[in-house]
């Protein structure tokens, strides 16, 4: 088998990692909490990254306004499906051997990831920025977001966003897909040169 179609069928299957190993993480820093509070977010639930965590943030959400985290959302009826499509979508792509079914194949994930990236953004802005009017604290003018990557202070919290294993796995096999795409292009390069002879 060529190596450009290992490649694309390895690159492939290391979108089913999404279901072993968490996409992201949120978690809060702050003074009273020697160990962070933290969400680990999945492809089909969001899960407490230390025991007790998603009830202790459910607190402190209460306090301000916020709204709970949801226990399910419609995206986790999706994700499943689509990662499960994809995968086998590139396997197949992989045992064709067309080097343009390998790009297109990247370039649907890649507006897929942008996609889920701007689903995950709204679902942030509209978490931090719904608050009960009724709530016990109130400050004027705050927002409570977390970041859609990276750190952020809000009020006495440091909000840490970064991404974990299986989102690595998933952009390592995207980019193996690409690297299929142009070990490919020199493979049929040369077994045109071969022909040529």
């Amino acid at each position: 088998m060529k190596k450009s179609k290992i490649l694309m069928i390895v690159g492939s299957l290391l979108l089913l990692s999404l279901f072993i190993f968490p996409l992201w993480n949120i978690s809060l820093e702050a003074p009273q909490y020697p160990i962070p509070l933290g969400m680990d977010i999945w492809v089909n639930k969001i899960a407490d990254t230390h025991e007790g965590d998603l009830k202790n943030i459910n607190l402190l959400n209460h306090y301000v306004g916020m709204k709970a985290i949801p226990e399910h959302m419609k995206e986790f009826d999706i994700f499943p499906y689509v990662i499960v499509i994809m995968s086998l979508m590139g396997i197949g792509f992989g045992f064709i051997g067309n080097k343009k079914l390998y790009l297109t194949w990247f370039i649907i994930m890649a507006v897929l990831g942008i996609m889920g990236m701007y689903d995950f953004y709204l679902w942030e802005y509209d978490y931090g920025h719904t608050l009960n009017p009724k709530a016990a604290i109130k400050i004027a003018g705050m927002a409570y977001q977390p970041p859609l990557f990276g750190t952020k202070q809000i009020a006495n919290f440091t909000a840490i966003s970064l991404p974990l294993t299986g989102a690595y796995l998933m952009f390592t096999g995207m980019f193996i897909t690409l690297a299929a795409f142009f070990v490919a292009r020199k493979e049929d390069k040369k077994a045109a040169n071969q022909a040529g002879k």
